[in-house]
């Protein structure tokens, strides 16, 4: 296990830079997701620390190691490609002793080691099988074993469930999770899956066009994004974001959008005046009947099962709110929208930082 450390890194193609000056701290044996959208440079720094991109500027270090100039061989990092990267003509038992042959580890301890790594994957039964005759799952499973025989400082993936359908996805998620519990190893995993981030990570890193945005504990980054990028990337439904302008009405404040007065958190920094992002989560805007809040009419009602997500308008801006109850919601019905105030989110309008 190692710490990973990375300070000032960037990375340009010619006069385009990719990554404008990264740092970010990786403990010995912490779970830490790289998320963002297409192209904001996760997969470039991913490849950097392994070797696999050159560095333009900047440092990164393994363990107590420099690395920047280091052969990918020679950083005792073991990575997991999303396509798997088997060899095809190769059994799964000769797939993961691939690296140990070339560095000429003696047999008995290329079985020994290969027999754990399938005992912990549950490949037992299938390690004299080529690939071809294995699930896209058990696939990636054999890619994960490769990696776990070398024994390695620092694992990385690679968004590597992008291939498999959602149900098996959610299974594999468990079980690297899993994995990661029992092996304690240093991990940095990329993905643009919110959800994998949020029910794999230690720590989640949000990019976007080669900056860091935030870092933080899933739930930390869930409840207290740093600005409006982070906010409305994560989570699902996304969170409604209705702009106004920050009112005084007896004393108290609000967000004014247009007929509709909107409460404001006591936190709030704001002033009168003020052009604000008012954001609230569908979770947190409880909907009712006839109850206290601001009026909006339904457009679409979509059961999910255990929950009810309903679709409205307010001053021609979209917002969705979420029901447990199972009444009988319909389009064109008026309904009434009480945000809870302890989860309500304020950005600047210009900075589209919280406030």
């Amino acid at each position: 296990m190692a710490v990973v450390k990375i300070e000032n890194l960037k990375k340009s193609y010619g006069i385009l830079e990719v990554l404008h000056g990264i740092d970010l701290n990786v403990k010995d044996g912490e779970f830490v997701v790289l998320l963002g959208p297409s192209g904001c440079g996760k997969s470039t720094l991913l490849r950097m620390i392994a070797g696999l991109e050159s560095i333009t500027s900047g440092d990164i270090s393994i363990g107590d190691q420099l690395v920047n100039k280091m052969h990918p061989k020679d950083r005792n990092i073991a990575m997991v490609f999303q396509n798997y990267a088997l060899y095809a003509h190769m059994s799964v038992k000769e797939n993961m002793a691939f690296s140990m042959r070339l560095k000429k580890t003696p047999n008995a301890e290329v079985d020994k080691r290969v027999a754990w790594a399938a005992s912990i994957l549950g490949l037992e039964p299938y390690l004299e099988r080529q690939p071809k005759e294995l699930s896209g799952g058990q696939r990636q499973r054999v890619a994960m074993g490769r990696a776990i025989v070398r024994n390695p400082d620092v694992f990385l993936f690679d968004e590597p469930l992008s291939n498999l359908d959602a149900k098996l996805r959610v299974q594999m998620r468990t079980e690297i999770k899993e994995l990661h519990k029992r092996l304690k190893t240093t991990t940095v995993y990329v993905t643009h899956d919110q959800i994998e981030a949020m029910t794999m990570a230690d720590q989640v890193v949000i990019m976007r066009d080669g900056h860091i945005e935030q870092m933080g504990t899933p739930l930390d980054i869930y409840d207290n994004p740093a600005n409006l990028f982070v906010a409305q990337f994560i989570g699902s439904p996304g969170m409604n974001i209705l702009k106004g302008v920050v009112c005084e009405k007896d004393g108290n404040l609000f967000v004014a959008v247009d007929d509709s007065l909107l409460p404001l958190p006591e936190k709030s920094n704001v002033t009168i005046g003020q052009q604000v992002l008012y954001g609230v989560r569908p979770e947190h805007l409880l909907p009712t009947k006839d109850g206290d809040g601001f009026s909006a009419t339904i457009n679409v009602v979509e059961p999910t099962g255990p929950e009810i997500h309903l679709y409205s308008s307010l001053s021609n801006q979209d917002i969705c709110a979420i029901s447990r109850e199972r009444l009988d919601w319909k389009a064109d019905e008026k309904i009434a929208l009480q945000p809870q105030l302890d989860h309500v989110h304020v950005f600047d309008a210009q900075t589209e930082e919280t406030v």
